[in-house]
């Protein structure tokens, strides 16, 4: 979006102010404040960046000094260097996202990695790795970084970890730690300080008359953006979009189902049909509200967390100064379930001595700990406020808990429309998550709900979404005339909706434009067929060549969209082996995805005389040359 080298308004002032360039050396960095421990992040999300801070915080207790590191932000051919420092040590926490790409700050690291002809002799390394076993390339990343360091002469001094996060993410990271920093140990020769009490990375500091124009209320990089905008948009830079259309799809059923539609007009964000709308969502008022009550504190105390290592890039863990109220609505997860190490460091607030020894038992890794925290916090989903509210003698001071809490993400939708249909518009279609916890409460989505709410208003005052678009690789083929079988399910149907779109406008410039066959499931015919009335004309219109649909629970046995796809194998066959059509499949990682997949490995054993290890390698050769795409979730 936007030219390449236009740089965003804050780095341009910072640029202005500071004479000196931003250290882009992390070996000058450490070597300057005394670290011998560097943790590399690739991260989407941020929890591989929370567990690098995790990391390279625990450092202390073994007497060594850590930092975290963004690695889009450093030289990272300076690696050969590390071995200038004495007992030193990268780690690399990496996430794999999509189809086994890495994450969008790792990109360059990845391709220098690729090029590479370095030599890392001498590096001493270590990888743990966040992916998720519903998809197809299972923690690519990491494994990638692992395998290549070694191969470029690097030392790996412990195992690389896997996390699963369709398990329990936080549990392989517990386990894995607990392993880890005893071999580290063992290397180094170094032992524990002993120094089990937290250590605090944040001073809090209270403003009492600070000018208001000086105070973030939500914006997420430059102070006043969400005032006075400025292109080009992004991750730092949201577009505020206002809302045109806010409807529920579904005739019936107890779930809501929307479309909505956001306006771009102006903004010079331009999107491709498959690609990502990120959005930036709010808590909800009555839980930050009840978080002030319970910890006895007015919200609107204006206060600044400020870095003790005044070397770190990260200055504050949001964006300061603010207030308690706009970082719990803002900025910060409040809804998820804590992981261990948050329960670790609130235990010592705790006034029974039983509470206490509860969460710091959560924390261990002992069999038992395992299991009470899966059990108490994830299986029961207990969110930070569902913890305060049962545990009564456990109140923290406000400014740790803030410190503590993992940013508030930017949710990712697939994107509804064409840019060739709909410019300045994008369509978004989603389901509202609300559900019964085992302890009685609702939870309910934070993007979900607060999107509901969002309703165009004719006084005025406009309903806004602060949104930027990320870039997929699920994309229509290159040449129209190329059949396309999409499978969506649900709002998985999402992405085909543009795809259709796009087809029909292709139709209409005259294009050769190939099979276009759809395959839609949901519950009820009456109830969730999503976006009947507009997939029943482009049918009618023969812009859609075939409308498959599923509606599982209409009769006595379940109907899904793998079963529709057995009934038309021979076409299906058809349409890949010998006619070059494009796949796509969007929706449900766990299941669906899975089973779809196992399908296709059906049809080619049976109508293409395969064993089922040539169906798969076939399947798999598919993927490789981009026509067999999948944008999943689980």
């Amino acid at each position: 979006m936007g030219c390449m080298f236009s740089l965003p308004e804050d780095r341009l002032a910072a640029a202005d102010r500071a004479p000196t360039a931003r250290e882009t050396s992390f070996i000058e960095k450490m070597k300057k404040t005394g670290k011998n421990i560097v943790v590399f992040y690739g991260s989407q999300t941020g929890t591989a960046e929370e567990f690098a801070n995790r990391l390279s915080k625990d450092a202390q207790r073994y007497g060594m000094k850590g930092m975290a590191a963004d690695p889009e932000e450093y030289d990272m051919s300076e690696l050969s260097r590390l071995k200038e420092i004495d007992n030193s040590l990268a780690i690399f926490c990496m996430a794999t996202y999509g189809e086994g790409d890495p994450t969008d700050n790792a990109q360059d690291f990845y391709d220098w990695l690729q090029e590479g002809d370095a030599d890392l002799d001498g590096l001493n390394y270590t990888v743990f790795s966040l992916g998720n076993k519903t998809y197809e390339h299972y923690n690519a990343m990491g494994k990638y970084v692992d395998k290549r360091l070694s191969e470029l002469g690097a030392k790996r001094i412990f195992d690389l970890g896997l996390g699963d996060d369709d398990g329990n993410l936080e549990e392989d990271f517990v386990s894995w730690r607990e392993q880890f920093w005893p071999a580290v140990c063992e290397h180094f020769g170094v032992e524990a300080t002993g120094e089990e009490s937290s250590i605090r990375q944040y001073e809090l500091k209270v403003h009492e008359d600070l000018n208001m124009n000086k105070i973030y209320t939500g914006e997420l990089g430059r102070l006043k953006s969400f005032e006075n905008q400025k292109p080009p948009f992004d991750s730092k830079n949201p577009f505020l979009a206002p809302v045109t259309v806010n409807r529920k799809l579904n005739k019936g059923g107890d779930r809501h189902l929307m479309h909505l539609e956001l306006d771009i007009t102006g903004s010079k964000i331009r999107y491709e049909s498959g690609d990502h709308v990120a959005v930036y969502p709010t808590n909800d008022a009555t839980i930050v509200n009840r978080l002030g009550e319970v910890l006895g504190v007015d919200l609107d105390t204006v206060i600044s967390l400020n870095n003790l290592d005044e070397e770190s890039n990260k200055k504050h863990p949001f964006p300061c100064p603010t207030t308690y109220r706009t970082a719990l609505t803002h900025y910060l997860d409040i809804t998820n379930s804590p992981r261990t190490n948050v329960l670790y460091e609130l235990a010592q607030y705790a006034s029974d001595p039983k509470d206490q020894e509860n969460m710091r038992k959560m924390a261990s890794s002992s069999p038992e700990g395992k299991a009470l925290y899966q059990s108490w916090v994830l299986d029961s989903c207990r969110n930070i406020l569902a913890i305060l509210e049962d545990l009564p003698s456990l109140r923290p001071p406000i400014d740790h808990l803030c410190e503590l809490l993992p940013r508030l993400q930017a949710r990712y939708y697939s994107i509804a429309s064409s840019s060739k249909v709909h410019p300045n518009s994008i369509h978004i279609c989603a389901v509202v998550v609300e559900y019964k916890t085992k302890t009685g409460r609702t939870n309910k989505g934070v993007a979900t709900n607060w999107l509901k709410s969002k309703v165009p208003t004719d006084n005025g005052h406009k309903a806004t979404v602060p949104m930027y678009i990320r870039k997929s690789q699920f994309r229509l083929p290159f040449k129209a005339s190329n059949p396309v079988i999409m499978i969506g399910p649900g709002t998985g149907i999402a992405p085909f909706m543009g795809f259709i779109q796009e087809r029909a406008w292709l139709r209409e410039q005259g294009k050769e434009v190939g099979e276009t066959v759809l395959y839609f499931g949901c519950r009820h015919k009456n109830e969730d067929f999503l976006y009947q009335e507009e997939l029943e004309a482009f049918e009618k219109e023969g812009v859609l060549t075939r409308l498959n649909v599923a509606f599982s629970r209409d009769q006595e046995h379940k109907v899904y969209v793998q079963h529709q796809l057995k009934n038309n194998k021979e076409a299906v066959w058809r349409q890949i082996h010998t006619d070059n059509a494009h796949i796509y499949i969007c929706g449900d990682a766990r299941n669906m995805a899975r089973d779809v997949q196992t399908t296709f490995y059906e049809i080619a054993e049976e109508l293409g005389g395969m064993m089922h290890t040539q169906a798969v390698d076939y399947i798999k050769k598919l993927m490789t040359k981009g026509r067999y795409s999948q944008d999943v979730w689980s």
